[in-house]
């Protein structure tokens, strides 16, 4: 399925969408938009830096690039192919360039103080997600861009992938009728799981812990597919596999004396991407790129279950696995009329389980620019209830970076912003919060024993139809 394919596929009307968030600063024909980023690390410089520069170019402009690692913002400019000024002072960046969007991709604990003074000093923002990491620093976020009248789009890219779109028509088409419940399991494998543990996203107060990092992900498409917003959650967690539970341990993986032994050994320096980005940098600020997933201070989950009550009276029950043999994930939807399911790269689905490579799918899924492949396909399956037959749903498997998202969603922002949306794929700061408020909910759940309501975190009340104000 090519762009133009994509686009005439998705023109079924979508009522009960949010607006799209346009960014004031890429709706202007002519002259390039001038970006900025604040936060050089490893997804910052290549899907939000080189990929949109080498992609979007005739109609976008780096002016800035900022981070506290002087070394790292330099190997960015690098990377990237920017002839822009970089800086380690984000306020002198902002005053100096004046950009007309600021691109946040900083810790996720401090994404709010990006998007705040992006916003304050006269830029929209564009901000990996999460949007953020606890419910004060939602609701300042939201009360800046109230304040402000500038835009915040946040980084959804999973939507606009053709497989998750189509499961969006077929449920916007009643297809199950009246949706009751929705079970979705993700699987990291692990490979890509533990490197959530070498890394700073192994701390609860830099990543929110993965509720909040990995999860939104997966808390939005469900908001999005289920088209309602979440009223409570009750969650589940422990932190049984990955940090203080072995029994050895070092600092990093270059310098650990149990290397020979340890199958989460990883050697950093086979890849020249990070090597140039982290431990050429080390020196600057002291991280690690390799740090020990048997570390004491992890403080996050790696068993995680919730269960998500919806406005619509929806329940969902959910989890997530970061030491699974393969990667993938697999979701069913439960209604009146019938049921829906389907899954991703679940390897014995197709037969291929011995020709994965697990250990490379992680990064070999997020090659950018890559189109489909003919002979392979995702598959939906939708049954009728008192029918004994089936259909199956073919959307043809695309090879670039999540599930063909990406480009698709770079496409929306920086090439045509006021493209046709009926499946409503741009997202705003109101999705951004209601992704991430599960994920707060259910890091509170666990860490105080109850069930927690959305309405309890911020000013936004649950609609029981996204973007349906009484």
């Amino acid at each position: 399925m090519h762009r133009r394919e994509f686009i005439q596929a998705a023109s079924v009307a979508a009522g009960g969408v949010l607006a799209a968030p346009n960014l004031t600063g890429m709706s202007n024909l002519g002259a390039k938009k001038r970006l900025a980023m604040v936060g050089t690390g490893g997804r910052g410089t290549g899907f939000w830096g080189k990929t949109v520069l080498d992609n979007y170019g005739d109609m976008v402009e780096f002016v800035g690039l900022c981070d506290i690692n002087p070394g790292r913002v330099e190997a960015a400019k690098k990377h990237i192919g920017a002839t822009c000024p970089t800086y380690t002072d984000f306020e002198e960046m902002m005053l100096a360039q004046k950009p007309d969007v600021l691109i946040v991709t900083t810790v996720d604990a401090t994404h709010h103080e990006f998007i705040i003074k992006g916003l304050e000093m006269g830029s929209d923002v564009i901000s990996e997600k999460p949007m953020t990491t606890d419910e004060i620093k939602c609701q300042a976020i939201l009360d800046a861009e109230r304040r402000t009248g500038r835009k915040v789009t946040i980084g959804f890219n999973y939507r606009y992938g053709p497989h998750m779109t189509k499961i969006k028509e077929l449920l916007m088409q009643d297809r199950v009728g009246k949706l009751v419940s929705v079970d979705f399991n993700w699987f990291l494998n692990v490979y890509h799981g533990s490197d959530y543990f070498r890394r700073w996203h192994g701390i609860k107060s830099r990543s929110g812990s993965l509720w909040v990092h990995k999860a939104t992900h997966h808390f939005d498409l469900l908001n999005w597919w289920i088209n309602s917003e979440p009223v409570a959650v009750t969650a589940f967690g422990s932190l049984d596999h990955y940090g203080a539970n072995n029994s050895f341990r070092g600092i990093k993986c270059r310098s650990c004396k149990h290397k020979d032994k340890c199958k989460f050994y990883y050697d950093v320096t086979k890849d020249k991407y990070y090597t140039a980005l982290y431990t050429d940098n080390e020196a600057h600020d002291g991280y690690f790129r390799d740090g020990c997933v048997w570390r004491s201070e992890i403080d996050i989950y790696d068993k995680m279950s919730a269960q998500i009550q919806y406005a619509n009276g929806v329940v969902v029950n959910y989890s997530l696995t970061t030491y699974s043999p393969y990667e993938g994930w697999r979701i069913a939807f439960n209604g009146f009329n019938g049921r829906l399911d389907s899954w991703q790269d679940i390897p014995y689905q197709h037969g291929v389980f011995e020709s994965v490579d697990q250990a490379n799918r992680h990064a070999q899924e997020m090659t950018q620019n890559k189109n489909e492949v003919p002979t392979e396909y995702e598959e939906i399956i939708v049954m009728d209830n008192f029918s004994r037959k089936h259909e199956s749903v073919k959307v043809p498997k695309f090879k670039g970076g999540h599930g063909g998202g990406d480009k698709r969603m770079h496409d929306m922002i920086f090439r045509d912003p006021n493209m046709a949306d009926p499946f409503g794929l741009k997202a705003g700061t109101r999705d951004g919060a209601m992704s991430c408020l599960i994920g707060i909910a259910a890091r509170k759940s666990i860490e105080q024993n109850r069930k927690v309501s959305i309405a309890e975190l911020t000013d936004l009340k649950p609609l029981a139809v996204r973007g349906k104000v009484s």
